[in-house]
């Protein structure tokens, strides 16, 4: 999909056509959508094409007519009814009349920019709107992993109540968050220092003072994430302990009611034995049979009651 802005008056406004001073979104686009950008600006169709590879790595490319931009940024991705966090790519590409990006879908980031909600922002000033959107990007980690942290307390109070396999799943799930979380991070904050070095950047103080604080809000969630996942591995490290001890109290569990269970069969193999019946309680009663079943089964379902009570299914 494409779609095509422009700030006039201070309002941000969309556009039918290409113009100069533009910003053209493009969201997984077509393949089409993407040779008529690259014939209109002399683009590689295959840098406008980078984004929409996940595994594609952060960098930044300088050309003769353009500069690309390629970093990570947060998404939430929806799994088996829930919703996880992962990383995609975004590529900025800039030259002296249009600012583009190129991203596989909708994402919080641009949108901001979309809806005329961040302020003292104009397309036309394509330097600052580039860090703009990636002050936007690590204030975006920064929200998703205070997310992340509370979604851990939930889950692990939930843990000290019973032990499931789920609950561990879904820790694990956001162990694995975290890790993609700061390699990201980590490859978005060599792209910043790249910039740095760059002296088209350095045009105007505020636009170094916005490149700075950018790298500061990198750094700030690059420790963040590192923090929660020291937390999350101790804590799981801590459950792990007492799953396995509790796996062993399972066992000796099982092994006692495996016991108990073996007292009915016991008896009814008895039964069904050629000895004397003298002293055997329902050993003359024609429902003998039925009654010694029926006791089994009534200890059965003492023990399934059990193991519910016990959080064990």
């Amino acid at each position: 999909m494409r779609r095509i802005f422009k700030t006039e008056d201070g309002k941000m406004h969309e556009k039918f056509d290409l113009q100069p001073g533009c910003w053209i979104a493009l969201t997984n686009p077509t393949a089409s959508e993407i040779m008529e950008i690259a014939d209109a600006y002399q683009i590689d169709p295959d840098h406008i094409k980078a984004p929409l590879d996940e595994e594609e790595r952060s960098r930044i490319e300088v050309e003769d007519e353009y500069t690309l931009i390629l970093v990570d940024i947060p998404s939430i991705e929806e799994r088996n009814g829930k919703d996880w966090f992962v990383t995609i790519p975004l590529a900025i590409i800039t030259n002296k009349d249009v600012l583009i990006t190129v991203c596989l879908e909708d994402n919080p980031i641009l949108t901001s920019f979309m809806d005329g909600r961040v302020r003292d922002f104009h397309t036309f000033m394509k330097t600052r709107f580039i860090l703009q959107i990636l002050y936007r990007n690590a204030t975006q980690y920064l929200q998703y992993l205070r997310i992340i942290d509370r979604k851990s307390e939930v889950i692990e109070r939930k843990l000290h109540q019973s032990q499931k396999n789920e609950e561990l799943i879904e820790l694990l799930e956001l162990e694995k968050s975290l890790l993609y979380f700061t390699t990201s991070l980590r490859s978005n904050e060599v792209v910043l220092e790249k910039l740095m070095r760059i002296e088209k950047i350095k045009k105007y103080p505020e636009d170094t003072d916005l490149l700075e604080d950018v790298i500061i809000e990198n750094k700030q969630a690059i420790e963040m994430a590192n923090i929660y996942s020291g937390v999350l591995s101790g804590t799981m490290d801590a459950f792990a302990s007492v799953i396995s001890n509790n796996q062993n109290l399972v066992m000796k569990f099982l092994a006692t009611i495996t016991a108990v269970m073996s007292i009915p069969t016991m008896v009814a193999s008895f039964y069904g034995m050629n000895v004397n019946t003298k002293g055997m309680p329902f050993a003359d009663s024609p429902h003998g049979f039925f009654v010694v079943i029926g006791l089994a089964v009534v200890l059965s379902l003492l023990v399934a009651y059990l193991f519910n009570k016990r959080d064990m299914f």
